[in-house]
Order: structure tokens, then sequence, then C-alpha cells
């Protein structure tokens, strides 16, 4: 089967590999029928996210039909269609019993305290296959997979395979309240689905922070009050625009490839002729694999000083754990609240389908690209470089 594959940074190949096959009694094989390229995808390939094994079917979002099952997957069977939660748990210990899917003691196989588990993913969280594949592999299919309803389609389902799921994680952990005022930091795929999810809490107002336009433009389509940070002072305009106060709830969609006007990578992730195969590791000034410092460590100083005193602050923007910069000090003494993770996908999976087969909500008005797996690489291409209208892309596997 055909695959995109991990190499090094900024090199990515499609590939012929071997079909996955069964190895424990509570595995499934789903043949894809839709994967997506994620901004997380990103961070491996430029190398800020480290760990990453050469060989590593890369992707975390995948949509198919069950081909086989293991004796112990007692709900499904082959013919079956369904999502794939892009975090994987066993179902079984206390922290999936209570919601907390990415934390769960059984899925990762390098232990209990290694933190979650997902799929295609660096050598700290299994590593798993991906799904940008033809087919996958799904540990723990029993609890791993969530089914379709015939009248969700696949450019729909997709999206809920990681992304709305994690724009509403953030939602959740902003403890947005009814009439609440929200800053959104960051409007690209999960930015927008925190803002759809912010208005699903009831939000008052939303207030969305980028630099692209295009996704500015969508931003505002959704309702949220828009702030280009390259051509306005973010934290001025959001005093000016909520009186003086701040406002109650913000969410940090942004992560570690933060861009800034002048930090960080902008001009490599904007450069019209750069292709991931091209991309070096960022160095900072110890020759060290570029753990970026000014520009995530500014979106997060942007975030606290946007809040209203008391307020809240919700992380789900990706930082590895070599990343330790954030205002504590300024953070105290507003007496902020801040929770932060990796996403719980299948706590909110099943809520999710239900209100997007009663058609509540329309995910795939996020997706604005389809390209064919033999394409991939393109795909990264455009997608890495932020160019207009590529806010997320959707991959079809061959056949």
């Amino acid at each position: 089967m055909q695959a995109v594959v991990f190499h090094d940074v900024g090199n990515i190949q499609l590939e012929d590999v071997p079909e996955p096959k069964i190895k424990e009694p509570t595995d499934a094989i789903v043949r894809l029928t839709a994967s997506a390229i994620c901004g997380t995808d990103l961070h491996f390939i430029r190398g800020t996210f480290p760990g990453m094994q050469e060989g590593t079917i890369l992707g975390h979002e995948g949509v198919g039909i069950v081909e086989e099952t293991g004796s112990a997957v007692r709900n499904f069977q082959p013919g079956d269609r369904v999502v794939i939660p892009s975090t994987i748990g066993c179902g079984c210990c206390s922290y999936c019993r209570a919601g907390y899917f990415a934390q769960c003691d059984n899925a990762n196989p390098n232990g209990k305290e290694a933190g979650t588990t997902f799929f295609g993913g660096p050598r700290g969280s299994g590593p798993i296959q991906g799904l940008q594949a033809e087919y996958a592999r799904i540990p723990f299919a029993n609890v791993g997979l969530v089914r379709l309803p015939d009248n969700v389609s696949d450019e729909q389902a997709i999206l809920l395979s990681d992304i709305f799921p994690t724009g509403y994680f953030g939602a959740h952990l902003a403890e947005i309240k009814a009439g609440d005022t929200v800053a959104v930091f960051g409007c690209g795929p999960v930015g927008i689905f925190a803002i759809i999810s912010a208005h699903l809490f009831d939000a008052g107002r939303v207030l969305a922070v980028d630099c692209v336009e295009s996704r500015l433009d969508l931003a505002r389509s959704h309702g949220a009050e828009i702030i280009n940070f390259e051509k306005e002072d973010p934290v001025e305009t959001i005093q000016s625009l909520t009186g003086g106060i701040g406002v109650d709830r913000v969410i940090d969609a942004v992560g570690v490839d933060a861009l800034h006007s002048h930090h960080g990578p902008a001009a490599r992730t904007e450069d019209p002729d750069l292709k991931p195969q091209d991309i070096a590791p960022d160095k900072n000034s110890q020759g060290d694999l570029w753990v970026p410092g000014d520009a995530p460590a500014q979106a997060l100083k942007w975030c606290v000083s946007a809040a209203a005193k008391a307020g809240t602050l919700s992380i789900i923007g990706v930082y590895p754990p070599q990343m330790d910069a954030f205002p504590i000090g300024q953070s105290m003494n507003k007496n902020l609240t801040i929770n932060m993770g990796n996403c719980n996908h299948r706590r909110y999976l099943p809520h999710l389908v239900r209100l997007v087969q009663s058609r509540a909500i329309d995910p795939a008005s996020v997706l604005t690209q389809e390209a064919p797996i033999v394409s991939a690489i393109e795909a990264y291409e455009s997608f890495d470089q932020r160019q207009s209208g590529w806010m997320k892309v959707e991959l079809k596997p061959a056949g």
C-alpha cells in the first residue's frame, strides 16, 4: 500500500509499505477512505517537535471502512464505516473511564508516565503507525473507533477525527459561560473550531487573532471580531474592544510554530519556493535544534495580557516537552486559571457526531482542499507555506 513516511526533518516521502496486520485481539484493520494533513504533522517535519523515528507513517486523522477485527472487538464488524479518534485509549483504565483518554495508562508502549499516544507521532507517543495510508491498524478498536451515520459524509467526518474535537476541548477547558467574551489566538483549523465551539458554549462575543487574511476572513464568517496582529497590537486592541477589562476567556490555538512579524519562522514558512524536503532544522544561538523562544512566548504573553483578572486561559496549541517559557508571574498576579493538555477526542466524538448528523453544524465548511494521496507531498508544501485558501487538507487514499 502507499503511505506518507517520515525519514528526517524536512524529508517525507510517498512510499509503498507493507499492509498492517492484526497484532492483538483488540485490534482492527481499517481501509482509509479519507485522511488529512494537520499542523501537528508540520511540527514533526520542521523539527520543532523532536523525536520522530525514520519509517513512521504520518497522520492522525482518518475515516474509513472496517476490514478485519480481532477476536475481542465485539461492537464492530467488516463493512462498518467509522471515524478514528486521533488519540488512543484503552477504555478500561481509570483515566479513560474518567474521560481522560489522552492520559491512558495502557495505550502507550513506553509506559504509564510516557503521556499521550496518538497515530503517526514521535518516539514518546508510541510510536503507532499513522493514518496517511491506504490501511491502518487501530489498537483498542472497540473504543478507538466511532461509528458514522450514513448522512455524515467523509468530508464532514474527517474534521471530527481531530480538529473539531480539539477546538471543542479548547472551549471546554476555557470554562466558557453564557455571555462571556472570548479571545482565540490562532485562526488555523483548530482555532476556527474553537470559535465555533465558543458559540456552542453560548459565548457573548468572540475575538479572533491571526495575521493570515484568508483565515481571518473565515473567522469573521463564523461571527468573530477579527484582529490582524501584523497591523495592530492585539492586546491593545482587545483592551480597547472590552472597555479596558480584557476578555473573560482566552484560547491559545497557536502552538510551537507561532508566526510573528519579527521573530520565528515567518520568513521560512512563507517562502513560496520552499519544499518540505528543503526544510532544515532551525537552530538557536547554541546550534541546537530550534525550540522556539520569542514567537511562542510572545503568543502566550499576548494571551495572558489579553485576559481579564480572574479569567481563564485554555492552551490547546501543541508545545513540545522542551518548551519551558511561560509568563507565570503575570498569570499568578492576575489570578488566572490555566487549563491545558492534549485533547481527549473519544470523550467528545459521539456528541459531535450527533451535532453533525442533526445538521446543527457542518464542519466541512473548514475543509478547503482535497488531494489524492499521490499528491500528498505537494499538498504538504502548500499547507506548510500557509498559502491563501489552504486551511485544511483532506487526502484521498488510492482506490
